[in-house]
């Protein structure tokens, strides 16, 4: 990873560093670097989310299908997908500070604009574009921290960036709901687009200037493609890191349909609820950072297969109680399943870093895209599985994603328990204690 040469001059905003240059705790500096990603997880989130609660809505706006609907995120994930993956590749060419400040005030403008849309087509290319914009900030942003702040204080930073990813997931979808219900679609957007704004001026104010990173260029596309094809060979050869890149997509295809439907059958008798209401029911997303930490913890403790299959069976349960027609069993079969899916997404994105045998920024956007387009394509299907079979249909096509995910971690599990058991004699005989882990 390149540093400044000595003959770059630091940008005008640029905090002071310690000796060493990281960001280091009890700084100005890290605590502005850390609201400021804040904020930035927090538009690209609340964007992309947004539109989920206004499903219903769009159906009866612009006379389309629950199916059609879908595409108003799906469009937007599958393109978000293709760019984090590209802009993961040129990275080293990209400056960091830039390119993540025009990817948030370029996805807060056009979710404005999508807000006065005049027709079904005009929402959907506004918010493909979105989805093209957003990918410059979870592509960069986690590649800034882990330059500029100290080691011993990244995993503090780096938790409020999710956290500020979760809180617009959430509230993107909070906010949509509420403000619809007595404003409609327009409005709702309307609003987070211009809270997308103020967002990035807030980023562009609070984010100093990268100290131990100055962009790399003249490597050409014969550099690039060489990288990207010593990478891509060595990954897709390991076959458990292909089978964490696949659970990924059907976690996120089945939790993108659950979340997308949901609400179809919250309107409909026997709930017959509130828009408003509905918009609340995305308030769960809070157990998904208290389970992202916990399974953490645990995963380092009993190892990550064991528990990447504990956490997608509680995610297949959760999605079973949801076939209930009592509201507080399907609100806890919501619940389950949110917790289980928060989980399991933690332990197979932390245990792709690990599994990776070098290119470990290439395995990371291999299993974005990978998750991405889970989102994009399982999120559109399960509107075909409602207009066949209603929630039955959806969780039915959830239910079978899990299920594969399910055998998927199961597989994983036994060959590192496995491995670990063949590591163990070993270990000891050297008089070494064997150490856990997925």
């Amino acid at each position: 990873m390149s540093t400044p040469s000595a003959s770059s001059s630091p940008e005008p905003d640029a905090a002071p560093a310690s000796a060493s240059g990281y960001l280091t705790r009890g700084m100005p500096g890290l605590r502005r670097a850390q609201w400021a990603l804040f904020a930035a997880g927090f538009s690209t989130f609340s964007l992309l989310y947004c539109v989920q609660p206004l499903m219903p809505l769009f159906t009866s706006a612009f006379n389309v299908s629950p199916a059609q609907s879908s595409l108003a995120l799906s469009l937007c994930t599958g393109l978000l997908a293709i760019a984090i993956f590209f802009v993961g590749l040129f990275s080293q060419a990209l400056p960091r500070k830039r390119i993540m400040a025009l990817s948030l005030f370029a996805s807060a403008v056009l979710g404005t604009i999508a807000a006065v849309a005049p027709d079904w087509h005009s929402l959907l290319a506004l918010r493909a574009l979105q989805g093209v914009a957003m990918g410059g900030v979870p592509a960069v942003a986690m590649a800034y921290l882990a330059e500029e702040v100290e080691p011993g204080t990244l995993g503090f930073a780096m938790g409020l960036y999710i956290s500020g990813s979760a809180f617009g997931g959430l509230s993107g979808r909070v906010i949509t709901g509420l403000v619809s219900d007595h404003f409609g679609w327009r409005a709702a957007m309307g609003t987070l687009g211009l809270l997308g704004i103020l967002a990035a001026v807030a980023f562009v104010w609070l984010l100093p200037a990268s100290r131990r990173f100055a962009p790399r260029r003249g490597q050409g596309w014969s550099g690039v493609l060489g990288d990207v094809r010593a990478g891509a060979g060595a990954h897709l050869k390991n076959g458990p890191l292909c089978g964490l890149f696949a659970m990924g997509g059907l976690l996120m295809g089945a939790f993108v349909a659950v979340y997308n439907y949901v609400g179809f059958r919250l309107l409909l008798p026997p709930f017959s609820l509130s828009q408003t209401f509905i918009g609340f029911i995305f308030l769960v997303y809070l157990v998904g950072i208290f389970a992202s930490t916990y399974f953490g913890r645990l995963a380092d403790r009993h190892g990550r297969g064991m528990m990447l299959s504990a956490s997608t069976g509680l995610a297949l349960a959760g999605l079973l109680l949801t076939l209930s027609d009592a509201l507080p069993i399907l609100i806890a079969g919501i619940v389950v399943f949110t917790f289980g899916f928060f989980a399991a997404h933690a332990v197979a994105s932390g245990w792709v870093g690990q599994m990776a045998r070098g290119y470990k920024a290439l395995a990371a956007s291999l299993y974005l895209l990978v998750y991405y387009v889970g989102s994009s394509v399982l999120g559109s299907l399960g509107g075909h599985f409602w207009t066949v079979g209603q929630w039955q249909g959806v969780a039915a096509m959830a239910g079978g994603s899990l299920a594969l995910a399910l055998v998927i971690s199961t597989g994983l599990a036994w060959r590192t328990s496995g491995s670990r058991r063949a590591q163990a004699p070993v270990a000891h005989a050297r008089g070494n204690t064997a150490v856990r882990g997925g």
